[in-house]
């Protein structure tokens, strides 16, 4: 599955033609949830960038309300994951689905499957901003 992921990740670099900025990626965990960092890279856009991030969820494990200085577009690598936009009635993503979610929406992600889930989340966001704002 290791190698599925790293796939994932190099085919989305390639496909967006950007260079991989980060030599080695950076990893946090916070209560079941692991991002690793995977791409940060200037844009043509003055002050805007794109970050790239694998974020893994032990069961059960919910990321709270939190937001973006910019646009998120998800892909579930494994697993089922329960997204909850705010004003929107929560929908559930299996590997393989994708999600568009606009600047600045409200949102938290659980686990609901019985394993492990990641997504791979690229960020088109403000520099110099922080990257998740919780709420």
């Amino acid at each position: 599955m290791e190698r599925a992921r790293m796939m994932v990740a190099a085919v989305l670099i390639v496909g967006t033609g950007l260079t991989l900025a980060v030599a080695q990626p950076e990893e946090a965990r916070l209560g079941g949830v692991q991002r690793i960092d995977l791409l940060r890279n200037d844009l043509s856009i003055p002050g805007r960038e794109v970050i790239q991030v694998l974020v893994q969820f032990a069961p059960g494990v919910v990321a709270p309300r939190h937001s973006h200085p910019g646009e998120e577009i998800v892909y579930v690598v494994e697993g089922s994951l329960e997204y909850a936009l705010e004003s929107k009635p929560p929908v559930t993503l299996e590997a393989g689905d994708v999600l568009f979610i606009p600047k600045g929406t409200t949102h938290a992600v659980k686990n609901v499957g019985s394993g492990n889930a990641a997504e791979l989340a690229t960020y088109i966001v403000e520099k110099n901003k922080p990257l998740v704002v919780i709420k």
